[in-house]
């Protein structure tokens, strides 16, 4: 028999507890999956915990008792420490567990630990996810999936509990690719979004009426429909990091370097980013772009209402 993951049979491990992955687990837990947690800073599992979860003391601890484990962390070397590493959870997963990386990380990295995972007996694959916080928090991100097709289709009832849009890609490092493509789509339409808000700023329009007509037609787009009220009402707080985005774009440059494919809208994108960032930013989310644009032509934008 393959493999069948159920709730109420199935234990699943998480790692990784932040803005998106509490949801995330959260959900999976609500559907009747029991649960052991770890991340870096404890209180940031009471959610999970108060739900039902068990709280292991390492990657390694949380692998030992589950049979499926999702990661969703911050940089590839985190992905690294917590899979590789002394205490990474394939020092203890047994033949036939199943590792799922749900983090933005480097394809090669992917492969890597797919290779290495192949080696123990156990299975691994790249699911990473776009959707931010509101797409966590509804079960509605989209899953592009890498690996082999017998664990993805074990792991279609579970990634239904918290997507919406699940689609396997193709071979192990897949769904970083693809979800390569999905950071440069965002990466220049956020440049879009952002100078459109600020031209109607200084045109004296208010940007809230602005949105109703262009936010349903061939302008629109997530970032504009769900950023840009958050840019009006001057709420930065993330639902994707900065610093998470220009990590992302560096991955994408450098895979693109390899490929001999230059790509000069997402080289200015990861440049105006590294602006945001120098202006103490990082930690704010992507939409803070339009802060770092604003300075650029000696804008002060707040929320009620921006004023030059």
């Amino acid at each position: 028999m393959g493999l069948v993951f159920e709730p109420g049979r199935t234990r699943i491990g998480w790692i990784g507890t932040g803005v998106m992955g509490s949801s995330m687990c959260g959900h999976l837990i609500k559907a009747g999956y029991s649960a052991t947690v770890y991340n870096r800073s404890k209180d940031k599992t009471k959610p999970l915990l108060d739900l039902g979860a068990s709280l292991g003391d390492s990657p390694a601890a949380v692998a030992e008792v589950s049979d499926v484990v999702f990661t969703i962390v911050g940089f590839p070397k985190d992905v690294r420490e917590v899979t590789l590493g002394s205490e990474g959870t394939l020092s203890k997963s047994k033949p036939g567990t199943l590792l799922v990386d749900m983090t933005t990380s480097e394809p090669a990295l992917a492969v890597e630990i797919y290779e290495l995972a192949k080696s123990k007996g156990v299975f691994s694959v790249d699911a990473p996810v776009s959707g931010g916080d509101i797409g966590a928090r509804n079960a509605q991100l989209s899953i592009m999936i890498g690996g082999d097709a017998e664990p993805v289709a074990a792991l279609n009832p579970l990634f239904q509990a918290m997507g919406k849009t699940i689609v396997h890609q193709g071979k192990p490092g897949a769904g970083q690719h693809t979800k390569m493509v999905n950071q440069i789509l965002i990466a220049t339409n956020m440049i879009g979004v952002c100078e459109a808000l600020l031209y109607a700023h200084k045109a004296g329009l208010k940007p809230t009426t602005v949105l109703q007509s262009v936010g349903s037609g061939a302008a629109g787009s997530w970032s504009l429909n769900n950023l840009g009220p958050r840019m009006i009402a001057g709420n930065f707080e993330p639902g994707f990091l900065v610093e998470h985005f220009i990590k992302d774009m560096g991955i994408a440059l450098a895979e693109a370097r390899k490929m001999r494919l230059a790509l000069p809208g997402l080289a200015l994108a990861e440049q105006l980013y590294q602006a945001v960032q120098a202006q103490g930013l990082g930690r704010k989310g992507t939409h803070a772009l339009l802060l770092a644009l604003a300075k650029l032509s000696d804008v002060t934008w707040s929320a009620t209402p921006p004023t030059t």
